[in-house]
């Protein structure tokens, strides 16, 4: 049976002091090893609120969120960090790669930042993930040379040099044409089977949605629909 790497239990998230406003309502969410789960719904809806709190970026107002079995409520900001980064990798619309960073640094920077220094086995391991997805002719380029489905590219890859037991992506073809969508929808798949970590992908794109393993829709910042189904590569 797949491990649970992610769980949540009646998590709610509200903002404001005097007035609160409630964005994510009970919500319970569990992600098995090797799923790959589309989370879809309305603009508005609470998505990428709720793609936070799953991330660790944010912290939930009430309710559980378990990472590989551990309990993030009882980690202080110090402690939260280092996990997330141990234990989680992220992939966005817009890349957030350094652009005075070349292709490679852009990957290591996951390793500096946890470790301070990289070893020739980890830079070489970056090197290789590069070679994954097709950008090693790339490593010495910076970040501004490329095009944006290359930064995509490269994007991958560095959420995927700690090893994450888990990927979230944020509409991580939102800006490209649907060929080279395809492509890196095809990468983040391919990577999800082979480590057996669970991938999570917001996404407007119903293609991409059909071929994922699980389909969750969010409305009004409550799950309305999860649906498993039989994905296509």
């Amino acid at each position: 049976m797949a491990d649970t790497l992610l769980r949540l239990q009646n998590v709610v998230k509200a903002y404001g002091n005097r007035v609160l406003t409630t964005v994510i309502h009970g919500v319970d969410f569990t992600v098995t090893q090797g799923e790959l789960t589309a989370l879809i719904g309305p603009s508005g809806s609470g998505k990428s609120t709720l793609l936070n709190l799953m991330g660790l970026l944010d912290r939930p107002t009430s309710g559980l969120v378990e990472v590989r079995g551990q309990d993030t409520s009882r980690l202080d900001d110090l402690a939260l960090a280092r996990f997330r980064g141990r234990s989680i990798g992220f992939v966005f619309q817009f890349h957030h790669l350094l652009p005075a960073f070349t292709a490679l640094e852009n990957v290591l920077l996951p390793l500096w930042s946890d470790r301070g220094r990289v070893s020739r086995v980890e830079r070489q391991h970056a090197y290789s993930l590069l070679e994954r997805v097709g950008m090693a002719d790339y490593a010495k380029h910076k970040a501004t040379d490329l095009s944006g489905g290359q930064q995509q590219r490269v994007a991958i890859a560095r959420a995927l040099v700690m090893d994450p037991a888990i990927v979230l992506a944020d509409e991580p073809t939102g800006n490209l044409d649907s060929q080279t969508a395809d492509k890196v929808f095809s990468l983040l798949r391919e990577f999800g089977r082979e480590k057996g970590c669970a991938m999570i992908v917001v996404t407007h794109d119903a293609r991409i949605a059909a071929r994922c393993d699980r389909v969750v829709k969010l409305v009004d910042g409550r799950i309305v629909s999860d649906e498993r189904r039989e994905s296509t590569t």
